[in-house]
């Protein structure tokens, strides 16, 4: 057996190395190291990092930081994360720690520099220097804004040690099922579909009640699923001029033969296919980053990581155009 093997290795050759093939995962995080404006989200994190005085030295914001965006894009728990360190040398060499094993650090300092970010809500201060940077390239404009929300998943059982659900998530039906968690609004830019506000919420929270929270206060025109009707009564929501979806059972009344209903079919289809953009960050954190399921207790730890998976969707769905201008 090892002698088959070793006839193999030669026929294979002595210049492939097996170790440097060029995976899809090795291609993403490849992308998005070169992305990432790490030194503007460095300069966000410095004021409030704490400096060690005694004892070991601790990790360059820079490490933790590529560290706490590894957890997002391929969903890792902390102690997920500690063991894959131990497992994956792609990771470790993101994360820029080499294969120095005794520099890998345990969950719990991945755990506090985590806590850090939800205690001075950091989160959307990342996102914000984001978005600067994307505007200031032409990536992202302000006249157009679309809304949506999607429901996130809790855990509904009861065997864990506190014996009870987490009082914070909520439970709401959505046609004939019912669904228990949270949901995440986000407001994006109907041009190209990036986002540029996010807010948790209880799953039973009412879509129109976030709708004016979801703009920036700079869009003339907004636009909505049949879920908003009403909201340019609100005062909160006052600004743009809304475009809002026709309820379904009324759309499906409306009849092609008729030229004034046909203009109207034609009028849904084109808010429609502005409204298809609020979809693809929600398909990116989802499929891409394959979050499903909240993983923390309470809203505002939850809520601090859509702002981040957000974040980095932008970054991830802006990626072609941002690398085109780096050459």
């Amino acid at each position: 057996m090892i002698s088959k093997r070793t006839t193999m290795m030669k026929q294979l050759g002595p210049g492939l190395n097996l170790s440097t093939k060029r995976t899809r995962k090795r291609e993403f995080l490849d992308e998005m190291s070169r992305v990432v404006p790490r030194a503007a989200l460095v300069a966000v994190i410095e004021p409030h990092s704490p400096r060690a005085k005694t004892g070991r030295t601790p990790f360059a914001i820079e490490t933790m930081l590529r560290i706490h965006y590894l957890q997002q894009w391929f969903n890792l728990s902390d102690p997920a994360m500690e063991e894959a360190f131990h497992d994956i040398p792609l990771y470790r060499e993101f994360a820029g720690l080499g294969d120095a094993a005794s520099r890998l650090r345990d969950e719990s300092t991945i755990l506090r520099f985590r806590h850090l970010l939800e205690e001075q809500d950091l989160a959307a201060d990342l996102l914000r220097v984001v978005n600067d940077i994307l505007q200031a390239k032409g990536l992202l404009l302000r006249a157009c804004t679309a809304v949506d929300a999607t429901l996130i998943a809790a855990p509904s059982s009861t065997k864990n040690a506190s014996g009870e659900r987490d009082p914070e998530m909520k439970q709401t039906k959505k046609g004939n099922n019912w669904y228990f968690g949270m949901k995440a609004h986000i407001g994006v830019d109907a041009d190209s579909g990036l986002v540029h506000t996010v807010a948790g919420t209880p799953a039973n929270m009412s879509d129109l009640n976030m709708a004016g929270a979801l703009l920036h206060g700079q869009e003339l025109d907004a636009f909505a699923d049949a879920g908003y009707q009403g909201v340019h009564k609100r005062e909160e929501a006052a600004g743009p001029t809304w475009h809002v979806a026709m309820r379904r059972g009324l759309r499906k009344k409306l009849n092609p033969f008729l030229e004034h209903d046909h203009v109207r079919e034609q009028i849904e289809q084109l808010k429609a296919s502005v409204r298809a953009k609020v979809e693809h960050p929600f398909r990116v954190i989802k499929r891409q980053f394959g979050f499903a399921k909240v993983r923390y207790r309470g809203l505002e730890k939850n809520t601090a990581q859509l702002v981040t998976l957000f974040t980095l969707s932008n970054l991830w769905m802006a990626r072609r155009k941002l690398m085109a201008t780096q050459g």
